[in-house]
Parts: C-alpha cells; sequence; structure tokens
C-alpha cells in the first residue's frame, strides 16, 4: 500500500487526462473502411492517397478503398496503402509490422504499423505495473533513439499489440523482450483492464489508443533485463520518487497515466 495522498494523485490525473482528450489535428478529416468510422486522415496524408486514387470524399467523409470489404484483398490494397504513405514522406520510419484495424467492435484488416497515426487509427497498448516485494514500482527508461519520447521514463513493460495477438499473448511478449521476463516470472499477474482511451496529437497524426495495464509482484530476486536494446535504464523506484518525476513531467503521458490511475485504486 502506497502512501500518496488522493488530495496530491486526484489532481494530477485530471491533468493527465485533459493531455490525453486533444481533438484531431487542424485540418484532418474522419476517415470510413469498409462502411466503419474508423480513423481521422491528416491532410498530407490525404493529399497523398487522393493523388494515388486510393480515397474518394463523400459528405465531409474520407472514405478509403472503397467497395472493398475485409478480406485478403483489402489487406494487400492497404499494404499498398502504407507503400504510398511512405513514399509521400508521410510515416515516421517502417516498422514492417501489422497492426489490425479495428472499429465497431470488427476487425476490419491490418496495416503497417507507421500508417496508423497518419490515418488516426484505433492501436491497443498492453503495459505492466510491476512490483517490487517490499513496494517499491519497476520502471524503465526508454532508449535515446527512440521515435517517440526519447530518454523519458516509462512503465516497465509497454507495447503495441501486433495483428493476430491476443491481448495477453502481446503482454508476455514485450515482457520478454523489454524487461526479461518470462511467463513463470508472471504467475501473480492480475488480468488486463483497460484505463483509458487516449487521444493525442503527435507530428506525424492522431494518436488514439487503448491503455491496458496489468500489474503483478515479482519474485523476490528477480531482476528485469531488456533484451531488445528500446531500453537504456531499469530501476525500482520508490512509489514517491515515481509521482515526482511524473508531476516533472519526465514519463511518457502513457505510463503516468497507466501509474497514477493504478495508485488511485490502490487508495
Amino acid at each position: 500500500m502506497h502512501s500518496i495522498p488522493t488530495t496530491r494523485l486526484t489532481p494530477l490525473y485530471d491533468t493527465l487526462r485533459a493531455r490525453a482528450s486533444e481533438p484531431p489535428p487542424d485540418e484532418s478529416l474522419p476517415l470510413d473502411l469498409a462502411g466503419h468510422r474508423c480513423g481521422w486522415i491528416t491532410r498530407p496524408a490525404h493529399n497523398a492517397l487522393r493523388d494515388a486514387g486510393f480515397i474518394v470524399i463523400e459528405d465531409g467523409i474520407v472514405r478509403l478503398l472503397p467497395g472493398l470489404p475485409p478480406g485478403p484483398e483489402l489487406d494487400g490494397a492497404l499494404a499498398q496503402v502504407a507503400q504510398a504513405l511512405r513514399d509521400a514522406g508521410c510515416l515516421r520510419g517502417w516498422r514492417n509490422e501489422l497492426l489490425d484495424i479495428r472499429a465497431d467492435g470488427e476487425w476490419l484488416g491490418a496495416i503497417e504499423r507507421t500508417a496508423m497515426r497518419p490515418l488516426g487509427l484505433l492501436t491497443r497498448s498492453v503495459h505492466l505495473n510491476a512490483w517490487t516485494p517490499d513496494g517499491r514500482l519497476w520502471v524503465a527508461r526508454r532508449a535515446l533513439d527512440k521515435a517517440t519520447d526519447p530518454g523519458m521514463w516509462d512503465t516497465l513493460v509497454g507495447g503495441l499489440v501486433s495483428t493476430g495477438e491476443s491481448l495477453d499473448l502481446a503482454l508476455v511478449r514485450e515482457c520478454g523482450e523489454e524487461a526479461g521476463l518470462d511467463a513463470p516470472d508472471l504467475q501473480n499477474r492480475g488480468p488486463l483492464r483497460t484505463t483509458q482511451r487516449l487521444h493525442r496529437r503527435l507530428p506525424e497524426g492522431y494518436q488514439v489508443e487503448d491503455l491496458l495495464a496489468s500489474r503483478c509482484v515479482l519474485e523476490p530476486g528477480v531482476q528485469p533485463v531488456n533484451r531488445d536494446g528500446e531500453v537504456m535504464e531499469i530501476a525500482a523506484m520508490p512509489v514517491d520518487e515515481v509521482v515526482g518525476l511524473v508531476e516533472a513531467d519526465e514519463f511518457t503521458l502513457e505510463a503516468a497515466l497507466v501509474i497514477v490511475e493504478e495508485l488511485l485504486r490502490a487508495g
């Protein structure tokens, strides 16, 4: 049980939630795929896909690949869409990793990860709040070469769910890659739950993301170790120090929301 008063945590959480509730970027337009409103396309992405013939505009809505239902043909066309965005300079790198496109509870297709933000598509991230037996929180500092939030503190484990992955499988995979924790280390893990839907403007587009979190008290002597090179430091910090760093804006927004929400729930 932590000792941070709710009078300190509640206004902090309210501030974080306000930062996570930004409107779509200026000049962006609602996006439709396979008959579902699923995103917000930026003006540069709109221009690139219009010139390539991948979209039409009807009643102020951008319809991407109109007439194609979910299936292999749509997925193939989405690969061409991602390449067109890449050729036009709309993407921030290229990960060669597919993420699911979902809307209204339905799976619509999959597209290159870096195309999600220019199209304002919903992503899902899984996080682990990992604790020591004596009540310190394990946290990780992002590598300086990360494209987003380099050098900032983060949850020990956090990452996006890839296409075809269950939420639990994605978390176990991320635990292995980012913290060297395998399934036996996670036997005491609690269930994943949605903590927040984040809406944030980014230079490359619009981040719409469901943040899902699990908590786990690691066994004594367990020392998380990064395996994928995306972390420069891992530390077990007292809760008061973590909250101080959140207040100083040293944590990513996603991690700050996940951590403070758990502290509030714990009382």
